[in-house]
């Protein structure tokens, strides 16, 4: 069993949560551009399960509200919001291919990145960036 973190806390999950002013069309989105199952369905709330144990939550923008007591900044207009989707995959040409024909919009075509990776950029229908990656150099991925 590996050590316990210094901190004591032990993370058992991870959930990322996107804000969507329409989750019907987010999940949509998602199902065309990656398959990810559905492992929770409601029209406020959809949860994906993606392969590696990491599941990505589409939420109705305006409820943020009752759970964090603050309102959540409005859905962007033009540009994209502040957090980005970055997923290391396989090949990230086909898969930015993919979030375009889902119905993502092309920000930056993939390309090689100071920090080491080839990366390429989308925005989902909601203003979420998700970024599709590998390490410069890889034909798959390595931990």
């Amino acid at each position: 069993m590996p050590p316990a973190p210094a901190s004591g806390v032990v993370v058992q999950r991870v959930l990322l949560v996107l804000s969507c002013e329409d989750v019907a069309r987010a999940k949509a989105f998602y199902l065309r551009a990656f398959g990810w199952e559905v492992k929770a369905d409601f029209p406020v709330y959809v949860e994906m399960a993606v392969p590696t144990g990491l599941r990505v939550g589409l939420y109705a923008r305006d409820l943020y509200a009752g759970n964090t007591g603050e309102p959540p900044p409005s859905a962007p207009r033009s540009g994209t919001t502040a957090c980005e989707l970055y997923l290391y995959v396989d090949d990230p040409r086909p898969a930015l291919e993919r979030l375009v024909a889902a119905g993502g919009r092309l920000l930056t075509p993939v390309a090689p990145r100071s920090w080491g990776d080839e990366a390429g950029y989308a925005a989902d229908p909601e203003g979420n960036v998700v970024a599709v990656a590998r390490p410069l150099g890889s034909a798959g991925l390595e931990d």
